[in-house]
């Protein structure tokens, strides 16, 4: 059994430890194990690996599913990367431009403005601030989950405190907010099921870390009757802890949601991005920051 199936049937143990109802056990077992027995595509790339698997025969919560998967082992040269612009840019763009290897779409923006509407900061340089809601002291619902990079570009993830100007306690250079939290210290974060946002099918982009230290990033697609219908944030984190991640954040999700490997793909797009409404890799939607995999 190879490494990334031992730490999905790792993550799979955790999922359906006692602590959970017994029904909810049985309701997801069957998905559990689909998940685990699917010929995943595995692409062994510089420093990281590209998994997919395009579940069609609605296999999984019932539905139709199309989900890739980059993993980084910690000892791996690749290591993440945030990056910004002031003016919305592809994420493919911003992959040339950098010269990464593979790259997400980042946390939330305005998109009127381009404007970060979750905190951001890098190298130092605050660029974005969580924005009030009608509570102008606590942050928003998709403000929960502060990812800060190491020096060595590796990820640790804080569930700030809950007023939003918090993160400049927070000393590390560079620093994404985004959210819910999905996962932390190896525990599913509760979620408001009374919230579209939380219990809709979107597409989905998320930041994991497994408790050896590799690093993942995953997208789903979403918004295409048929071919992939998206995840709800449950379902989501019920995939990230089936991957075997003890921390997870949701990143910016819907017709954001990109994913770009240099050399695969259509010109590098290896998802089907869903803002031009059809089921190809042309939908890409301008962002306002990516999570890059860089050497």
């Amino acid at each position: 059994m190879n490494k990334f199936f031992t730490s999905i049937v790792v993550g799979l143990l955790l999922a359906f430890l006692p602590s959970q109802p017994l029904r909810a056990q049985d309701r997801f077992a069957a998905d559990s194990i689909t998940f685990v027995n699917v010929l995943w595509q595995t692409d062994t790339l510089d420093g990281f690996f590209l998994r997919s698997f395009h579940f069609d025969q609605r296999q999984l919560f019932n539905s139709c599913q199309y989900i890739y998967v980059i993993e980084i082992p910690k000892d791996s040269k690749a290591h993440l990367a945030f990056v910004s612009d002031t003016v919305l840019t592809l994420v493919s763009d911003f992959a040339k431009r950098h010269q990464a290897l593979a790259a997400i779409n980042g946390s939330f923006f305005n998109m009127s403005t381009g404007a970060p509407v979750c905190y951001l900061r890098i190298d130092g340089k605050e660029l974005g601030e969580n924005v009030a809601g009608q509570d102008t002291v606590n942050r928003k619902y998709y403000q929960n989950a502060a990812i800060r990079l190491l020096p060595s570009g590796h990820p640790c993830f804080t569930v700030p405190a809950s007023n939003r100007k918090s993160e400049a306690e927070i000393k590390d250079k560079t620093v994404m907010t985004a959210g819910p939290m999905l996962i932390h210290r190896g525990e599913n974060v509760p979620q408001h099921l009374d919230r579209r946002f939380v219990y809709g099918r979107h597409n989905r982009t998320a930041i994991g870390l497994k408790k050896d230290g590799t690093i993942v990033l995953v997208v789903a697609d979403g918004r295409s009757k048929g071919q992939a219908d998206g995840l709800s944030l449950p379902e989501l984190t019920r995939v990230m802890r089936w991957i075997g991640c003890c921390e997870a954040a949701n990143l910016d999700g819907g017709g954001s949601t990109t994913m770009y490997v240099k050399g695969r793909g259509t010109e590098g797009i290896v998802n089907h991005p869903s803002d031009n409404g059809r089921y190809d890799a042309g939908g890409q939607r301008r962002v306002a920051n990516a999570v890059l995999v860089v050497k």
